[in-house]
């Protein structure tokens, strides 16, 4: 793809194996198609065999380009190019003079050494970057599993090396256990499984593993059946089948399409206008090199015409030279080398403020990119949401069964300070409120730990929220916790685990939906605390506890009651959990948790849970969820202010994320969604046109059940589109897209280590609010750069110009290629780079964003600085002949150094000086030099030029300092927007003024660059000629002003005359 182009990268089609579907089969015709028995597994011979046919258990080497490749692609770029075609002939031309002279002075060779430094340092920075893309396929091979317990010849190996597994192996799997491949579940050992695979799949929670096949088009997040390789076991003991290895897996197959992305990345969209005026700068170099050798043709190449025809053809090569360094000389004027430096710099300087807002930014053009964006694809959990449970809910009952009491629960964090429960009993906890204490905090293996500065689960998260719930709740009037430390987070749970405490446990199954404890009270009465779904408790439940503690029979109408309550909660999204308990359990009355008592071997068998949690007595529920943000809300806001669309794009079920989003304002709380919410599943079957209909709706967007595809293509079409996307996420699943994406942004805290290194930018704090913050940092940035693109630019007209008039008047070179290459580089280096200080526009977020084909610079602005550039060559040009012809200007005496006057014609003609008569020039001093010409009175336009050389290039330094100033504002007035604004631009004029009289006043460095010390009355002559270049700019300023007032006051008229007219 041309550097620079509006094509957009295909996605390559992924080629994949044709895939058996096991979670589509029940496990006898998986045993059977991979022919093994899971209680023998396979033999080593079948090892081999299926090794050879699938490989090893390991994703894939990609060739990484070569160093030298990576060099070379940085010499892809326009500019770069230019710049290096103008150092090969600079250092030709100055082999050549240095030949024809009988010496090679260093000083000659300046221009093109600096210019190859400059193209060495930004090679070395670009394939400094390009080796870093790299490294989110390492990170990738990382979280694989290291080792696997494999059933092999009938025997159990333990610690076979990941690497070795081929399909058909059995493997066993325990708490704990990083999954080593995508694998069928054959048997359950315990009670339930639970497996970790948000990182993959996008869901806020621990997924339940079962045996029973589902539906062959079923995604990944409905492949219950299924373990995928990269996961955690958080809970459970079971058997499973290997059904794919190395890149076969989903993983195998995110690698791939991170490999993809990669080929796709697409030029900024700065450096998008940087190439398309680096093309046009080519064209315009090349018209006007050309166009100065046929205005000068006449002076190296002539003939004599006989009888109509030419003959006699003269031809110099010493002038024919001297005018193609010319040429070269105003290439490297039109050149702007110092360009790639300064918005180095200025992205540099961007980085260092995004990380004061927690945005860490990875690679420099991000920087910029984020200015531009248009849409926003955020992940939701852990982004749009803490990805920390919190009860939000708790419904407790009344005096009488046919009311209930709800209590508002604060709080997004495992902090137990963090929110309060409203409309608490001021008289303390009731007797129903206690008993829900309990529960939640006995009927619980979770716990929370301080780490750092942050609160942290361990276990399951809604088992850890229920935990903060008790400490919230606190604990009975009377009682006290003094006896536990101080600093113990969970000081109230553990009271209730100290004061009843748990002799057994009967462990959560899909089936009973609920986990059970009995405990042993203070009097040594045996009682049974259950958690789990409502409706389960609800059919197993055959009475209620009242506020005051007294059982009443569980009714029809109070049935209904709670699920009417329960339905309420689960509307808005809301993970329900109801409690119950058991007072009378003879079978356990001398039950002590002794593996000699009866009933302990009754306990070991889980078909019998069902019958110990019966007749129940009902007592509450909460209800749960992944709060979002507090913060969020007006993040959303300040996006739609901006023109910033916000599309959530999640792997969680379409119901949570649809409530999320209405919570955080991405929907109104009564807006139809039908056809602004979809799955992944259903996007993806819409056809390309209707896909491209959907995402360029003007609302906020909602994509469920996402898997890693689903979200690239979503990338990858709004990118085609013309948008410029920033994708949000912290799992696996989402480093495709982060890759693919213009901004790829990542979860510094919550983020896997593939995410970041697919990132462009990490998030210190995981705050949807921090990538708003960035964005309004990234167009003030913009803003900036576009102030010293401008800035520079116009400089590099003027010099053209000057260089064009002298080509075109005839006069001596007044300004040579490494006097311009110094002023390009090292005298507008300071303004230019102090430009990106500007304070950011006030409504720098009220603005829509810019589109990423609007021009860098508009018709106006390119007028103005063609004006602007006129009267740079004008004054440069001007000066130099003004001290030749003139002993004074402006009532300023220029002859007080003694050098001879000259009229205009002889300074045009001066290459025909050895043909005038009578021709003598007298000595003159500059500086502590004298000057005389008695040998040779015409070198006084060669080697006498020095004076006005340096006055030349005076003029051009003090008028680009002047510049500098206008560039401040691109339409303000210098009285409205005055230097001191920006210091940093103050202090950056008088460094550059330094490093001019740092050239001017040292004999050696006076020496390299050819010029002389300046007299008062000449820096006086200096700074009038230089000074109406800010007169001019004001008056063009309010011209702009002036036409786009009349254009915003016709937009208005028309756009407030009725509609009849």
């Amino acid at each position: 793809m041309a550097k620079g182009g509006k094509e957009y990268c295909k996605m390559e089609m992924i080629v994949e194996r044709e895939i058996y579907p096991a979670w589509a089969r029940d496990i006898e015709e998986c045993e059977k198609n991979y022919t093994v028995n899971r209680k023998s597994g396979l033999t080593a011979a079948d090892v081999e065999e299926r090794r050879k046919k699938y490989g090893y258990n390991e994703l894939d080497e990609h060739e990484a380009p070569s160093i030298w490749r990576l060099i070379l692609e940085q010499f892809n770029d326009t500019l770069v190019r230019i710049l290096l075609a103008a150092a090969v002939v600079s250092f030709v031309l100055a082999w050549c003079d240095g030949h024809a002279e009988g010496e090679k002075e260093i000083t000659a060779f300046v221009e093109p050494l600096v210019i190859f430094l400059i193209l060495i340092v930004n090679a070395i920075v670009g394939v400094w970057q390009e080796n870093n893309a790299e490294k989110a396929l390492e990170a990738l091979k990382e979280i694989q599993s290291e080792h696997a317990t494999v059933i092999r010849d009938g025997v159990k190996i333990p610690h076979v090396s990941a690497r070795e597994l081929v399909p058909g192996d059995i493997v066993e799997l325990k708490v704990g256990d990083k999954v080593a491949a995508d694998m069928r579940v054959l048997e359950l050992i315990s009670s339930t499984v639970r497996v970790e695979q948000g990182s993959l799949t996008g869901e806020s929670e621990a997924v339940c593993k079962t045996t029973k096949a589902v539906n062959k088009d079923a995604d990944i997040q409905g492949k219950r059946c299924m373990v995928f390789g990269g996961t955690t076991v958080v809970n459970g003991y079971c058997i499973c089948l290997v059904t794919q290895t190395g890149m076969d897996t989903e993983i195998g197959k995110v690698h791939s399409q991170i490999q993809a992305a990669s080929q796709c990345e697409d030029d900024t969209p700065l450096k998008k206008k940087l190439n398309d005026f680096g093309e046009a700068l080519t064209i315009i170099i090349g018209v006007v090199c050309v166009l100065v050798w046929i205005i000068n043709v006449k002076y190296f190449f002539s003939w004599e015409y006989e009888k109509g025809w030419p003959k006699n053809f003269k031809f110099s090569f010493e002038k024919c030279t001297y005018y193609f360094e010319i040429a070269v000389a105003l290439a490297v004027a039109a050149i702007p080398e110092g360009l790639p430096a300064v918005i180095t710099t200025c992205l540099a300087l961007g980085i260092g403020k995004m990380a004061q807002k927690n945005a860490l930014v990875r690679k420099l053009p991000s920087v910029e990119t984020l200015g531009c964006t248009t849409v926003i694809c955020s992940d939701k959990t852990g982004t749009l949401t803490t990805n920390q449970m919190a009860v939000a809910r708790l419904v407790a009952m009344e005096t009488t069964s046919d009311r209930l009491r709800s209590f508002k629960v604060d709080g997004t964090t495992y902090n137990p300070s963090d929110g309060e429960i409203h409309d608490w009993p001021s008289d303390g906890m009731d007797a129903n409120l206690q008993t829900i204490a309990k529960i939640s905090a006995i009927c619980n293996d979770a716990g929370v730990v301080q780490s750092e500065h942050k609160f942290v689960s361990h276990g399951m998260p809604t088992e850890a929220a229920l935990k903060v719930l008790v400490e919230k709740m606190g604990v009975p009037n009377g009682c006290h916790t003094g006896g536990l430390s101080g600093t113990d987070i969970l000081r109230c749970s553990r009271w209730w685990n100290e004061y009843e405490p748990r002799i057994a446990t009967l462990e959560f199954d899909r089936d009973r939906k609920s986990m059970g404890v009995i405990v042993t009270s203070r009097s040594g009465k045996k009682s049974l605390l259950v958690k789990g779904a409502v409706e389960n408790l609800l059919e197993r439940s055959s009475n209620m506890q009242l506020l005051d503690g007294s059982v009443v029979p569980l009714d029809h109408d109070s049935r209904n009651l709670i699920l009417g309550s329960l339905h309420e909660m689960s509307s808005a999204a809301l993970r329900c959990l109801g409690f119950a308990y058991k007072d009378e359990l003879p079978e356990f009355e001398t039950y002590d948790g002794s593996e000699d008592h009866p009933s302990h071997e009754f306990l070991l068998n889980p078909s019998n849970y069902s019958w110990i949690e019966s007749n129940l007595t009902f007592a509450g529920l909460v209800g749960l969820k992944d709060p979002p943000r507090g913060e969020v809300f007006q993040a959303i806001e300040d996006c739609r202010a901006a023109g910033i669309r916000v599309m959530v794009i999640t792997g969680d079920n379409k119901s949570t994320a649809e409530a999320i989003c209405r919570e955080i304002g991405v929907f109104g709380p009564e807006e139809d969604i039908s056809s602004k919410s979809l799955t992944g599943k259903k996007f993806m079957e819409m056809g390309v046109r209707g896909q491209k209909a959907h995402l360029r709706q003007s609302s906020g967007l909602l994509f469920s059940r996402a898997e890693p595809g689903h979200k690239q293509e979503i990338v990858r079409l709004l990118k085609e589109d013309g948008e410029v996307v920033a994708m949000t996420g912290d799992g696996v699943n989402d480093a495709p897209a982060l890759k693919l994406a213009d901004i790829g942004i990542a979860m510094g805290v919550a983020g896997t280590e593939v995410a970041k290194e697919a990132s462009d930018m990490v998030l210190a704090d995981d705050n949807f609010n921090t990538i708003v913050a960035a964005v309004g940092e990234g167009r003030s940035i913009y803003n900036n750069m576009k102030a010293f693109i401008r800035y520079m630019i116009s400089s590099n007209i003027g010099e053209v110009v000057s260089i064009f008039l002298t080509a075109a008047l005839g006069i001596p070179e007044g300004l040579i290629p490494v006097q311009l290459l110094w002023v390009n580089l090292v005298t507008d280096g300071p303004p230019a780079t102090a430009l990106g200080f500007n304070p950011p526009d006030e409504d720098i977020m009220k603005k829509p964003p810019r589109r990423s084909e609007d021009p860098l610079i508009t018709a106006w602005i390119l007028f103005r600085y063609l004006v602007i550039g006129l009267y740079v060559g004008i004054a440069t040009v001007g000066i130099f002949i003004i001290w030749y012809t003139c002993g004074s200007f402006l009532g300023i005496d220029l002859s007080s150094d003694g050098h001879t006057l000259v009229t205009y014609s002889q300074l045009a003609n001066w290459g025909q000086c050895s043909t005038w008569e009578n021709f003598t020039v007298s000595p003159f001093k500059a500086g502590t030099q004298v000057f005389t010409f008695d040998n040779n009175p015409c070198d006084y336009f060669q080697g006498g030029k020095v004076k006005a050389k340096t006055l030349s290039l005076s003029v051009l330094v003090a008028i680009e300092m002047f510049n500098s100033l206008n560039a401040l504002s691109e339409d303000a007035s210098l009285f409205k927007m005055p230097p001191w604004l920006n210091p940093w631009l103050l202090v950056a004029m008088s460094v550059s003024f330094g490093l001019h009289c740092l050239i001017l006043y040292v004999p050696f460095l006076a020496h390299v660059f050819g010029i002389v010390a300046l007299s008062f009355k000449e820096w006086l002559l200096v700074l009038v000629v230089s000074f109406p270049v800010i007169l001019i700019d004001e008056i063009l300023k309010f011209i702009g002003r002036y036409m786009s007032g009349v254009q915003t006051s016709i937009k208005r008229r028309f756009s407030s005359k009725p509609k009849s007219e």
